[in-house]
């Protein structure tokens, strides 16, 4: 018998009320349409949310069985994608995919990632243009910069939220990261790369957020920038 693949579809959520409902009506066909295998399903942590995201997930489960909403204490963006990559892992996925639950990703643009699976470990998303900003563009080239000064290896984009990794890869090197690390995107990323393992870079679109509330500002990305250089240097260390 051949085995069928188990997808794993992750997304963090906060504060998210204003596109959730759009997020899952635009991503629960992809999973429908990828479901050869009957446990593979579409997943959303809500990360502690003040306003009614969550609810609005639960109320969208009971008439949606292959969708599972999480919810678990506010922690911030990373430890949210870390904590469901964690739970796919544990629910035996074969495939894992990472967007983010704000609407600024394509989910026409998965076929192309799930149509290469077999001939790569690890599809990633590359912002070649970017709907977000200036500043935010700045800064991911700032990070692939660092990425590149600290472990030696270049990539066009290091932290888009866009990303198809098989997941007996992506266990390798999620445990290498607290489940508090604020940037694991970055870090796995950095690995796959670092360790050689067979990659693809996919250009993709990225909008700008129509609706909900941006939760970095300036004085965050400083704060998570220098964090991050530590972080570097203590990973670095441990490769």
């Amino acid at each position: 018998m051949i085995k069928l693949d188990k997808l794993f579809i992750v997304m963090p959520a906060y504060n998210e009320e204003e596109n959730i409902k759009q997020t899952l009506d635009e991503w629960y066909p992809v999973i429908l349409k990828y479901s050869e295998n009957p446990e593979s399903r579409l997943v959303i942590v809500d990360d502690g949310s003040k306003d009614n995201t969550y609810k609005i997930m639960q109320e969208y489960a009971k008439t949606h069985p292959l969708f599972i909403p999480l919810t678990k204490p506010n922690g911030g963006h990373g430890t949210t994608v870390w904590f469901a990559y964690d739970y796919a892992l544990k629910n035996g996925a074969d495939w894992i995919f990472q967007t983010d639950s704000d609407g600024q990703t394509n989910p026409e643009e998965f076929d192309k990632f799930w149509d290469e699976r077999n001939d790569f470990e690890g599809i990633f998303g590359y912002r070649k243009a970017r709907g977000d900003g200036k500043s935010r563009a700045f800064v991911e080239k700032v990070v692939c910069r660092l990425v590149k000064h600290y472990f030696g290896v270049k990539v066009p984009d290091a932290n888009a939220p866009f990303r198809l990794m098989k997941a007996e890869k992506l266990k390798n090197y999620l445990y290498k990261l607290n489940p508090d690390y604020n940037l694991p995107n970055i870090m796995i990323t950095t690995y796959f790369k670092y360790y050689n393992e067979k990659i693809n870079f996919q250009t993709i679109s990225f909008k700008p957020r129509e609706r909900g509330t941006n939760s970095i500002n300036l004085k965050k990305i400083v704060k998570i920038g220098n964090q991050a250089i530590k972080e570097f240097k203590t990973l670095k260390r441990e490769i």
